[in-house]
């Protein structure tokens, strides 16, 4: 079954590579953790591995951990029993039950307390629960995804999150890049968003001026692809001319990159040189040696940017988090 992007823009090779893992990973029945900043498209991106999954006809069902309160999520995701609460005045299916035979996406499941965190962990393993006030164990096929903007190995650490609860929904990692990671994407989103926008509001399509492109391209988006889209829309309302220029940006974007800034679309270090046959010859080392040597470099320094938080490293180095544990273990660096 191949993983349709068409609802993903991007071209980058970070973004490949997670289309990668969905063709891979949409098929099954795994549980899946994706983690990712705020606004980066997580929720689009489950949508897409729901609907290129075996479930893709049944139901879809998204729960937003962090936006309903904490004394309701629970009836929320389990429903409840007549007469369980004040006001429960009549029975209750909640999204496991709603989901079954297909999706729940928990999204923001790093915000849920630990005494829910313990009944999330008897679905996953026992694929039943209770409804609020109730005393029958109910059963359900369902496939889970979660999603969080927090970095739960730290949480686990802090004890903020179940340890068993983390592993069990951790089967297949996924994280979504950056905009600031993903170079190019951010003017083919750019340029989608104002081309959606204009139609709408049924105005000739604004084009982007070079230098503007630049700025864009330059600033941290530090709200993602929401910010891109948002920015895009004021722009299609706000603009006044038949471009965007320098001028039309915020202070808040000329401020970061300023009014001249250098384009980055594939940083490149300084003074960079490929290794030649003489640097084996000098150091007496065969290839293989040699390829071990410069992964060793990079990983140490890698842990050493992150301050050791492997999923920021495994970040760094463009690779999951599974590989560079593994490559650690193997090379006796995970001490």
């Amino acid at each position: 079954m191949a993983f349709d992007s068409d609802q993903i823009i991007g071209e980058s090779r970070v973004l490949k590579d997670v289309f990668k893992v969905v063709a891979k990973v949409a098929p099954t029945d795994s549980t899946v953790l994706v983690t990712g900043e705020s606004g980066t498209g997580k929720e689009l991106l489950v949508r897409a591995l729901h609907s290129q999954s075996q479930r893709r006809d049944k139901p879809f069902v998204p729960v937003n951990c962090g936006a309903i309160p904490r004394e309701l999520l629970e009836s929320e995701l389990f429903g409840h029993e007549k007469g369980a609460f004040t006001h429960a005045i009549r029975s209750r299916a909640g999204r496991f039950e709603l989901a079954d035979t297909g999706t729940i996406f928990l999204d923001e499941i790093g915000e849920m307390d630990l005494s829910l965190q313990v009944k999330i962990l008897r679905v996953l393993q026992e694929k039943e629960f209770e409804r609020v006030g109730g005393t029958q164990a109910k059963h359900v096929d369902v496939r889970i995804v979660a999603a969080t903007n927090r970095d739960l190995e730290r949480e686990v650490a802090e004890g903020r999150f179940r340890e068993d609860l983390y592993y069990r929904l951790n089967v297949i990692p996924m994280h979504l890049p950056p905009l600031r990671d993903r170079g190019r994407d951010v003017m083919l989103l750019a340029e989608a968003f104002l081309e959606r926008f204009c139609k709408k509001k049924e105005r000739p399509l604004l084009k982007i001026v070079d230098t503007a492109r630049d700025m864009l391209l330059a600033y941290s988006w530090p709200g993602n692809v929401r910010e891109l889209e948002n920015f895009m829309e004021r722009m299609s309302i706000l603009c006044e001319g038949q471009s965007i220029t320098p001028d039309d940006l915020p202070p808040k974007i000329r401020s970061e990159v300023g009014d001249a800034p250098t384009p980055q679309p594939e940083p490149v270090p300084a003074g960079f040189a490929w290794p030649r046959l003489q640097d084996l010859r000098d150091r007496e080392l065969s290839l293989k040696e040699f390829l071990d040597a410069v992964e060793d470099r990079l990983l140490v320094e890698a842990l050493e940017e992150a301050s050791h938080v492997k999923n920021q490293a495994a970040e760094i180095l463009g690779i999951k988090r599974t590989t560079l544990i593994e490559k650690l273990k193997k090379k006796g660096l995970d001490k």
